[in-house]
């Protein structure tokens, strides 16, 4: 039923973003800083450089707003390729590749009404603490250099705005605009993600099905939610890096600033090189692989089904 679907796509969602959040975070810093203000140099930089400036917590800023709005979100997505996909079948016969990659377009296009928002005010609160470092940086170069005024330019500490305060200068300056800054990045992305990501997860857990009316083993959704996930994921990164620059509202000392797609795309390719398209992949891959490999457990599985299969059987 359709209720079942929304929970244990909402479930779904929740489980999967509070296990691989940190990665989320470490992917955003690493595809917004630019040539020149690099503070982090890899993955592990990333999370390690956040946790002695931050605390462990400061892994996870940003994810109050994540677990608030990816049940809605994976709800929608998950619910809606179901929905085409049965309206676009012919009396029960199997889907051709078109008919289910048109599933996917129509399920990424619903799921950028609430993954709009929800990216742009998890970004703001993510990249917060890589321009903090790098004032404290630049500040610290500028005691140690022989000039006074630059040694006077220390910035005084802010106070990190919450995803309230964001929300309500956002709707007070622009409307409910603001909250859609990044909306054709954002389709750019997540409709070539679902026309790649749910052709792929439906053929790859087929193989594991061994009568077509049985469900495929949990580990078989897992693994195959996996590689569909990594492999749509480093796909669509390009466009992923256009979508987090575009969204991010404040900016590191000298760091570009972008009044569209195509002028986005046109200085990242000529000041930063095409690899630059390219920053944050395997962060991507590791983040959605095990998040949609566990949001395809709980979901197709469905959840009770899934804690009832992880219990000992009792003997009859």
């Amino acid at each position: 039923s359709l209720p079942a679907k929304l929970i244990n796509g909402g479930i779904a969602g929740l489980i999967g973003v509070t296990c691989v959040f940190p990665i989320d975070l470490a992917k955003t810093r690493l595809q917004n800083q630019q040539n020149g203000q690099r503070m982090y140099s890899s993955l592990s930089d990333c999370l390690i450089k956040t946790i002695r400036s931050e605390g462990y917590f400061g892994m996870y800023r940003g994810a109050a707003v994540n677990l608030t709005l990816v049940t809605p979100e994976k709800a929608i997505k998950l619910a809606a390729n179901d929905f085409f996909r049965h309206h676009l079948s012919k009396d029960g016969k199997k889907l051709t590749l078109l008919r289910e990659m048109l599933a996917g377009c129509g399920a990424g296009t619903c799921q950028v009404i609430v993954t709009t928002p929800m990216e742009m005010l998890k970004i703001q609160l993510q990249d917060a603490g890589r321009i903090e470092a790098q004032k404290k940086l630049m500040a610290a170069q500028a005691q140690l250099s022989s000039s006074p005024a630059a040694a006077a330019a220390e910035p005084a500490a802010e106070k990190r705005p919450t995803a309230t305060q964001i929300t309500r200068e956002l709707l007070r300056s622009k409307g409910i605009a603001g909250l859609y800054k990044g909306l054709g990045a954002t389709l750019l992305r997540d409709v070539p993600f679902s026309i790649v990501y749910f052709p792929l997860f439906a053929n790859l857990n087929k193989l594991g099905q061994k009568d077509p009316n049985v469900k495929a083993p949990f580990y078989v959704s897992f693994l195959s939610g996996c590689v569909a996930g990594s492999t749509a994921a480093v796909a669509v990164n390009p466009c992923d890096v256009i979508k987090t620059r575009l969204q991010s509202l404040q900016r590191g000392v000298n760091e570009d600033t972008y009044s569209g797609i195509l002028d986005c795309t046109k200085k990242i390719w000529q000041r930063e090189g095409p690899t630059a398209f390219f920053k944050g992949a395997y962060c991507r891959a590791l983040v959605i692989a095990p998040l949609f490999g566990i949001a395809q457990v709980v979901y197709f599985v469905g959840i009770a089904e899934f804690l009832l299969d992880m219990l000992p059987k009792r003997q009859a």
